[in-house]
């Protein structure tokens, strides 16, 4: 630098401030410079300089990469392949492919196909790392909503729920357990609005008088897995008890609902199959009363009244435990219908107290997914949407059990919406997030203290 620069040295010499420290740095001068000695001893003021190193974090696959491990792409390939419809008239977009791309969008929660497609693009250079080798236009994706059949998808979540079921049940936190905590299902449905009526709803507005289109989600959740083991997706206008025909539970299971699933056949179905039912009971049923007993607590009041009773209703004869609970607090009463007569009263009404499960479940997928912004207007691209939101809340599910300390849900639907396409190993992350930090804080504890200036 100062070869061909003299002047400009000898006044960097000349002017070099004595009270800092400085660092002894030799430079060879040409002739020219018209200085004697061959070698100069340069003293340059010390610096403190910053490391800018690698998170320690840092991985050679962004996060979404490393959800779509949890896949197996050759099982959904073999899916695609075998559902029929599923790859005719394909090109580039297969089965696979289009499952990424759905994903991407409700991990990254946009709301319309031009965000998702803009999306991609925001993150082409990285697309090699999530197996794809061009950003799909939203014509593109919108046309194989259209044409693609849902049952691709429902396949999908059942393989995964398969696959991944003995590690959710063995990963929930243990303690001590009832006899019928392992074997316990709760039963409900919610409805999700749409923006038109494409399904036939349920109702209309309040104050406009419009109706708009609804589709419900029949679910089966099992207490120990947390994610919903059988989905059936129907308009809004089906009744809830249409799932309860459908399902066929392990024998000795306890199947726990709400009031909108009474059916005197299916309870005795039930009984036959040796599965026990826990619900709340109607006010209005009719009922034969076989025998009735009241339990008094110490202070003389009633605690519980414990009845055996008998429904008819023309070929159907079933016979029910009715247990009606008080609460010395609030002065009313629960009461509530089962099966199983061995049970005891505190058993029952722990049972029910569990069916919230399954409401929380609910209250996951709507708040943490895009479910009130659907990326098509036909039947089977909601219903498609739906399940990969399904699929994502088991993903998500997943990485929340491999996180080796307690970690809400919502914080990791978040942390996965912000650095999905960051080199950051999420897992890893997710466990210790303050590890940078302190990294940080114990090599500024190691420097030198700041160096006096001029004007201290």
């Amino acid at each position: 630098y100062f070869q061909n620069r003299s002047a400009t040295m000898h006044s960097f010499l000349k002017y070099c401030c004595p009270v800092k420290v400085f660092l002894m740095i030799k430079i060879r001068l040409k002739p020219s410079c018209r200085i004697s000695a061959s070698f100069v001893t340069l003293l340059v003021a010390k610096k403190n300089s910053s490391n800018m190193s690698k998170s320690t974090y840092f991985t050679g696959q962004p996060v979404y990469s490393q959800v779509i491990k949890l896949l197996d792409k050759a099982k959904i390939q073999q899916i695609s392949r075998e559902t029929l419809g599923s790859e005719r008239y394909v090109k580039r977009l297969t089965g696979w492919k289009h499952l990424i791309i759905m994903l991407f969008g409700v991990l990254k929660h946009f709301d319309s196909l031009r965000e998702l497609e803009i999306g991609m693009k925001a993150e082409a250079m990285k697309l090699s790392h999530l197996r794809l080798d061009y950003v799909v236009r939203r014509s593109t994706l919108a046309e194989a909503n259209l044409r693609r059949s849902q049952e691709f998808f429902a396949k999908v979540y059942a393989y995964l729920l398969e696959r991944y079921t003995p590690f959710l049940a063995d990963s929930r936190s243990t303690g001590h357990k009832k006899s019928w905590e392992k074997q316990l299902y709760m039963m409900d449905s919610t409805t999700i609005t749409l923006f038109d009526n494409i399904l036939k709803g349920v109702g209309r507005h309040p104050k406009h008088g419009k109706k708009k289109g609804g589709m419900k989600v029949h679910t089966v959740m099992k207490y120990q897995v947390g994610v919903p083991m059988v989905v059936e997706l129907t308009s809004a206008a089906k009744h809830d008890h249409y799932l309860l025909k459908k399902v066929h539970l392990p024998k000795e299971s306890t199947l726990t609902m709400d009031r909108a699933y009474i059916d005197y056949a299916q309870f005795q179905r039930l009984t036959e199959e040796g599965v026990c039912y826990v619900t709340k009971m109607k006010k209005n049923l009719t009922y034969k009363e076989l025998s009735s007993t009241a339990y008094v607590s110490r202070e003389g009041l009633v605690t519980h009244i414990d009845k055996y009773i008998l429904f008819q209703k023309e070929k159907v004869r079933h016979e029910a435990r009715c247990v009606e609970l008080w609460s010395n607090k609030s002065r009313k009463s629960v009461t509530l219908l089962t099966n199983n007569f061995e049970l005891s009263v505190e058993d029952l009404a722990e049972i029910y107290k569990r069916r919230w499960a399954i409401e929380t479940l609910y209250k996951q997928l709507k708040q943490n997914f895009p479910l009130h912004f659907f990326y098509g207007e036909s039947v089977n691209a909601i219903q498609i949407q739906t399940w990969v939101v399904l699929i994502a809340n088991l993903l998500c599910t997943v990485l929340s059990r491999m996180i080796k300390r307690h970690v809400s849900f919502s914080q990791i639907v978040t942390m996965l919406r912000l650095t999905l396409m960051y080199y950051t190993n999420f897992i890893a992350f997710m466990e210790d997030p303050q590890k940078d930090e302190s990294v940080i804080c114990a090599e500024r504890a190691k420097s030198p203290p700041p160096e006096p200036s001029l004007f201290d």
